[in-house]
């Protein structure tokens, strides 16, 4: 009585009737179930599914087969099929990478759930600004049943999630911190073919490897020529984990270069107070000096500082009074050193040019730019490695490269041969910093070429 007071009001009289009138084995279980599903008739405590599918199933077999009369073999097997993922339906979890132009109204729509949902969302202050403003290839993790939303997360940081699910009547709203754990590793590593390559092949990533070029060595090495197969070098860096995953490398401790037999080292230091920071020698020498040996990763010095130079196009001995750069078109030009930019814009053979003056009677030019940096004007401050344009050949030029100047109270100068001065420790801090480089160094010391850990914090 119960079974077909749960059928009834789904197919009604004349169709029940119908079919067990003639017999029909096609009555369709599986829309029944699912309008049960619709109707919340099968809920909690009421008759599970695959049960119901099963006496429907009987009810019709009996309906089929008098009494008295031996019923052939009865396969449920469909019936149990249909009747398990029935019941199995239920919540949906959907990953959504966020597109160019999208937004969180149009993520909800597109997943087809309830707008109300984002609009007590939006009602939170919470949640509001997290929800807001996304950015393209942030992924958003949406659970809902039949649009109704059911949970939402969305990593705002490697140790930050915002965490929004169900509860109640409304959403608890929540912040997840995953905290990354630092690791302290060494490589030892001999250059067969690149710098970077050598690197890659040891496990350590662009930015490390860019940190020993840029940061660290860059004022006594040219990485571009003075490179030779057989030079090593070690680092001494952090690597920051998460549940036990990698990350990304972290700051580089310490590290040891040798290039072509000479050997140059340099260690982070900060001091406790905060007011003395960067990379030294082990004798408490800057590494980061006043000026790049040259401001940009060029391919080749394609002409040098000479005073009696025959021009390329006019033919004219006329002193050459740079030093010329070549490098692909759009390649990052670099201010040489911490200054203000005194001209920016197009003047004469120089095409696109940018004046920096660094006080101290001390200019440098770089012209040929087949762009002007952005944001760099008369008067604009610069810091020393920032991008002030791009590689080009505009005004007298016979193919890209940079035409780099370097002039000290109007007089030029070889830049290329000019020493480059040194900042220092000072001395209230050498003590401090001593202290700091024996342990330091020695760390540097015990590291190998394999993936051993050195230390962990």
């Amino acid at each position: 009585m119960a079974l077909a007071q749960l059928i009834y009001p789904h197919f009604g009289r004349n169709f029940i009737l119908r079919h067990l009138r003639d017999g029909s084995s096609r009555l369709p279980i599986a829309a029944f179930l699912r309008n049960a599903e619709r109707r919340r008739l099968v809920a909690a405590g009421s008759l599970p599914l695959a049960g119901l599918a099963l006496l429907v199933a009987l009810m019709l077999a009996g309906a089929r087969n008098p009494a008295g009369h031996n019923p052939p073999p009865l396969d449920l097997t469909q019936t149990l099929r249909a009747a398990t993922l029935a019941a199995a339906a239920g919540p949906q979890r959907i990953a959504v990478t966020v597109q160019r132009n999208d937004n969180i109204d149009r993520i909800f729509r597109k997943v087809g759930l309830e707008m109300d949902a984002l609009a007590e969302l939006r009602s939170r202050p919470e949640a509001r600004r997290v929800l807001d403003l996304l950015r393209p290839g942030d992924i958003i993790t949406l659970t809902h049943a039949d649009g109704a939303l059911l949970s939402l997360n969305r990593q705002i940081s490697d140790t930050l999630t915002l965490s929004i699910s169900r509860s109640g009547t409304g959403y608890a709203v929540s912040y997840v911190e995953n905290p990354l754990e630092t690791e302290v590793v060494g490589r030892r590593v001999r250059i067969d073919s690149s710098l970077f390559q050598a690197g890659k092949d040891a496990g350590m990533s662009a930015a490390t490897i860019m940190t020993l070029a840029t940061k660290m060595f860059a004022w006594d090495i040219d990485f571009a020529l003075d490179i030779r197969d057989g030079d090593e070098f070690s680092a001494l860096y952090e690597r920051k984990v998460q549940d036990g995953k990698y990350v990304e490398d972290g700051k580089v401790l310490a590290a040891e270069f040798i290039n072509q037999g000479e050997t140059h080292r340099a260690l982070w230091f900060a001091s406790q107070d905060g007011k003395v920071e960067g990379y030294f020698t082990p004798e408490g020498r800057g590494m980061r000096k006043a000026f790049l040996r040259a401001p940009l990763d060029f391919t080749r010095i394609s002409s040098g500082f000479n005073p009696h130079r025959r021009h390329p196009i006019s033919g004219v001995i006329r002193a050459h009074k740079g030093v010329d750069y070549a490098a692909p078109t759009g390649t990052p030009i670099w201010a040489a050193g911490d200054g203000r930019v005194q001209f920016a814009g197009r003047k004469g053979g120089y095409g696109n040019v940018v004046i920096v003056d660094h006080g101290g009677g001390v200019t440098t030019v770089y012209g040929h730019m087949s762009r002007i940096g952005r944001g760099i004007r008369p008067g604009t401050p610069v810091e020393q490695g920032q991008t002030i344009g791009l590689v080009g050949m505009t005004g007298a030029a016979t193919g890209p490269h940079l035409h780099y100047e370097y002039l000290v109270k109007g007089v030029y100068k070889n830049a290329a041969a000019l020493p480059l001065m040194r900042n220092q420790v000072p001395d209230r801090y050498m003590a401090e910093f001593r202290r700091h480089a024996s342990s330091t160094l020695a760390r540097l010391g015990s590291g190998s070429s394999d993936d051993r850990l050195v230390a962990s914090n």
